[in-house]
């Protein structure tokens, strides 16, 4: 049985839960089950939805410390062997009190101090800045991109059919959208020029009545809610214009090039990594920068420039093949047999 201790919330979205999920149903192709620990109950009708189990602690999502107690209680009490922890939230201290009494095992893509856990995770294009590899000897690390922890349905991706131009455009903004990206994105383009503009709200957009009112005269533009076929939306669309994050490694797996822009602190080495390497082009951070004058300029750099498209859809998919989640499942399941083989050599 794998636990995973995560969260989802209108702050900090649904990446952290959506990736974990992946991971669960890797898991479970291998016949083993996952129970999520959370701070409270705002993932629970996701979690419902893949039938999964779920331990509500009743604590602060953003005080990981004073749960330790309760954790701990629930840990004896279910005799857990490994905690998979998906969180900004934790602290030096946090880690270390687990680790003391369970085997851990952290998702990582900032370095934020030295981590005292049995294994680290970090998939991000950027993983090589952090030199874990010298400063983890004694640990169990799974890095790069092959460890990106996507659903089952990017792996079977095929290589992308680049058009001559756009002609359909799809805006994506993440679980929310803070800095009404859409709504501004939406006035500015030229929405005559394209066949057809999805555009995705996410499961915390507050305003999306607003927007299907707003642009119900346009035939072409079609207003979703939360969506659950996300890998066919990318398929369809020529280009996608979206903010950082899990999204960006997506949309490298399907191979649908994209101009991304950042909206907080933990996307800015991911967006501007993937500008750098060539690959997804980035129009600045939303909080400081006018990004809708840059993706408009990039809008018109891409239309017609079916070349460009075509070398960017290769170099996307060349770096993500979107099997990591089998992958991280494998180490997983890996890890716990050592640590079985290592318990019958110490009792014969």
């Amino acid at each position: 049985m794998l636990y995973i201790r995560t969260d989802m919330n209108d702050k900090i979205a649904t990446g952290h839960i959506m990736r974990c999920l992946s991971i669960a149903n890797a898991v479970r192709e291998y016949g083993e089950e996952t129970i999520f620990i959370l701070a409270d109950e705002q993932a629970v009708e996701i979690l419902k939805m893949q039938q999964y189990e779920y331990i509500v602690l009743h604590t602060k999502w953003d005080q990981m410390d004073s749960e330790l107690s309760i954790l701990k209680q629930e840990i004896k009490k279910r005799n857990i062997k490994q905690i998979l922890i998906d969180t900004y939230q934790v602290t030096e201290n946090y880690l270390k009190s687990l680790s003391e009494v369970v085997r851990t095992i952290y998702i990582d893509d900032l370095n934020a101090f030295y981590y005292p856990v049995d294994s680290i995770i970090c998939y991000a294009n950027y993983w090589e800045k952090f030199q874990y590899k010298e400063k983890y000897l004694d640990k169990i690390l799974f890095l790069g991109t092959q460890y990106v922890p996507l659903k089952k349905e990017f792996s079977d991706c095929t290589a992308k059919k680049v058009k001559q131009e756009v002609e359909n455009l799809l805006l994506l903004s993440g679980g929310t959208d803070p800095y009404d990206i859409l709504d501004r994105l939406l006035q500015k383009i030229k929405k005559e020029q394209y066949k057809r503009i999805d555009v995705i709200c996410g499961v915390y957009y507050m305003k999306y009545e607003m927007m299907r009112e707003k642009y119900f005269v346009y035939q072409n533009v079609y207003i979703h809610s939360f969506v659950t076929n996300m890998k066919e939306c990318m398929d369809l669309a020529d280009l996608v214009i979206t903010a950082g994050g899990t999204t960006l490694y997506e949309l490298c797996a399907v191979g649908t090039p994209a101009i991304s822009y950042s909206i907080a602190d933990n996307q800015l080495e991911n967006v501007k990594k993937f500008q750098e390497d060539g690959i997804i082009d980035y129009a600045g951070d939303v909080r400081t920068d006018d990004v809708i004058e840059q993706i408009d300029s990039y809008l018109n750099q891409y239309y017609g420039n079916q070349l460009l498209r075509q070398e960017r859809s290769l170099k996307m998919q060349k770096l993500v093949d979107g099997k990591g989640s089998k992958r991280i499942a494998e180490g997983l399941k890996n890890i716990e047999l050592k640590n079985k083989e290592r318990k019958i050599c110490k009792s014969i």
